[in-house]
């Protein structure tokens, strides 16, 4: 098993938010540790501590959920996301595990061509050594604003 390096973290980012940009949601799941930790809130709201968000699942399970629900019960404007990340900073790596903090923009394009940039933020991730592969045991999406002035459909 090879260490958690940064080009393995970089790997980890570049398939994460291509699958998301693609729509390959029903593989966006496997990107994470069971049980594991996805939360989407504001900058606000986590500097005080709050533990929910917009968006909150502590098992894959409840992952899985919320692609079948994206897919087959909840209505929105159809829509997609493209990702752009500036690099990881390591904040402690060892045991098999890192911690990272990783900025993020997300342009959203709506199915008219209307594109505006939806949310900025970064990402608060613990990441661990599964196999050969590396895999979220928790990811924080921390917005910069509180203001999502629409549906929160797809994964950040």
């Amino acid at each position: 098993m090879a260490g958690i390096t940064l080009e393995r973290i970089l790997a980890l980012h570049a398939a994460y938010i291509r699958c998301i940009d693609r729509d390959e949601l029903e593989a966006w799941p496997e990107f994470f540790l069971d049980p594991c930790l996805y939360v989407v809130t504001s900058a606000e709201n986590h500097r005080l501590g709050f533990p929910g968000g917009m968006i909150y699942a502590d098992t894959r399970g409840m992952l899985i959920d919320r692609v079948a629900s994206l897919r087959g019960a909840n209505v929105y404007e159809k829509q997609t996301y493209r990702h752009i990340l500036g690099l990881p900073s390591v904040l402690k790596n060892g045991g098999g595990e890192a911690e990272t903090e990783t900025p993020f923009m997300v342009a959203r394009i709506m199915h008219d061509g209307q594109t505006d940039i939806f949310a900025t933020g970064v990402y608060l991730d613990v990441v661990r050594a599964a196999g050969n592969d590396l895999k979220f045991a928790k990811r924080i999406v921390v917005c910069d604003s509180s203001r999502i002035h629409t549906l929160l459909a797809l994964p950040l």
